[in-house]
């Protein structure tokens, strides 16, 4: 474990090869269920960095999480062909991820694309999976979410310092996350740019715009609810970010009121996708994790 990060990285290879990364959080001898999370489209592993402290280091029951660095996503390699950026290649990734850790069962923290990516998991894989939180994502996507993304991945303007990257991201996004102060805007910026030879890129291949622009979004968009039934065996948290554009509210009642034991939670002041390493949010994971943990008992 490295005392300056507080986590080990784990490099894996994909099964085409190509270098994945994770971040390894907590003992490896852990008694609890690891957690693992799973990041949007072009965000990283470093956003379930307070989380991830916080549940690898509780007092009374620590436990391992693993964080996903996508391949084409922070320190992953990037793919040479941006088609293969693609769900179906991913999931069998994080296969490959969790074979390589010796991670059998766990509770799945999945943001947006991340949920989409747990879904697809407990149909292929129904026995990985113990419990889930579902951030800012569901069965029904909405559009105009999408269409939001494809207007700034990969097509963001390249800021001088962070500080200039944080006011990019306030400009383009403070209708969204009302609820922000400095600090996380500051936060944010970090995560979304990297230095690079002294200068700061997206911490993601700007290709990744090139999988949005081949979606049609005047077609409509597949029905998942199958997908989310294949969750029914196991309790579930679903967060909606109160601004979200890409999650309706009404999408969130009727998944509280398909699932059996599924709680729902409205993140005030903040909209695609909310943070999940404040106090409430990590109060809320853990529960999460420990009826998880009774069930399987």
């Amino acid at each position: 474990m490295d005392a300056d990060t507080g986590f080990r990285s784990l490099f894996v290879s994909a099964r085409d090869g190509l270098r994945l990364h994770a971040r390894d959080y907590g003992p490896l001898d852990a008694a609890g269920l690891p957690v693992v999370c799973l990041p949007g489209l072009a965000r990283t592993a470093a956003d379930f960095h307070e989380l991830a402290l916080a549940l690898a280091g509780d007092e009374t029951r620590p436990r391992r999480v693993l964080a996903l660095d996508y391949r084409g996503r922070g320190r992953s390699d990037y793919d040479r062909d941006w088609r293969r950026y693609d769900i179906r290649i991913e999931l069998d990734d994080l296969m490959q991820v969790l074979a390589a850790a010796g991670v059998e069962q766990a509770v799945f923290v999945g943001t947006s694309r991340g949920g989409l990516l747990t879904m697809a998991l407990a149909v292929a894989r129904p026995a990985a999976i113990r419990g889930v939180v579902m951030n800012d994502i569901g069965p029904v996507i909405d559009a105009r979410g999408l269409l939001r993304i494809r207007g700034y991945i990969g097509k963001m303007p390249v800021p001088r310092s962070f500080a200039e990257g944080a006011e990019i991201l306030k400009r383009l996004a403070d209708q969204q996350f009302t609820a922000f102060g400095e600090a996380e805007w500051q936060t944010m910026a970090r995560r979304t740019w990297t230095e690079r030879d002294g200068a700061l890129v997206p911490d993601y291949d700007p290709r990744l715009m090139k999988t949005l622009e081949a979606l049609d979004l005047e077609a409509p968009l597949p029905d998942l609810w199958p997908y989310f039934a294949a969750l029914n065996g196991v309790p579930v948290l679903a967060i909606r970010g109160e601004n979200s554009d890409l999650m309706a509210a009404a999408t969130l009642e009727e998944m509280a009121a398909r699932h059996p034991d599924c709680e729902t939670v409205t993140a005030a002041g903040q909209g695609h996708a909310p943070l999940l390493g404040t106090r409430e949010m990590v109060r809320r994971i853990a529960r999460l994790i420990e009826k998880a943990e009774k069930r399987g008992a």
